[in-house]
């Protein structure tokens, strides 16, 4: 992860708090308000933790990653489990949004 735009992804989490305290805004993604305290100071996230802030901010991660964002026409990657408490749903979510990025960067090296 240590492409993240971390100033961007910074930028994003102070306007997404606009003057509301770190313990709330925390407790909204779903982390630590030590955590989320991190990356406001550009320190890179592990990726649940990034998979969480974009989902709280509402942003593509691509933007983030300098990736192109994924349009609507793209093709959605599934993650499927044997037993629902192999993984957790986050940790799903955030393995999928990896797979079309990186199917994304392999399409523009093709370019």
């Amino acid at each position: 992860m240590e492409h993240v735009k971390m100033d961007l992804l910074a930028q994003h989490i102070l306007q997404r708090r606009d003057g509301r305290g770190i313990r709330e805004a925390a407790k909204e993604v779903g982390i630590s308000p030590a955590t989320l305290s991190r990356v406001e100071n550009r320190k890179v996230p592990d990726l649940e933790t990034f998979g969480k802030i974009c989902a709280w901010l509402g942003e593509d991660p691509a933007a983030f990653l300098g990736l192109v964002p994924a349009t609507s026409s793209a093709t959605r990657a599934l993650v499927h489990f044997k037993k629902e408490v192999a993984i957790k749903p986050e940790s799903a979510m955030a393995l999928s949004e990896m797979i079309v990025l990186a199917q994304a960067a392999l399409l523009k090296e093709e370019v």
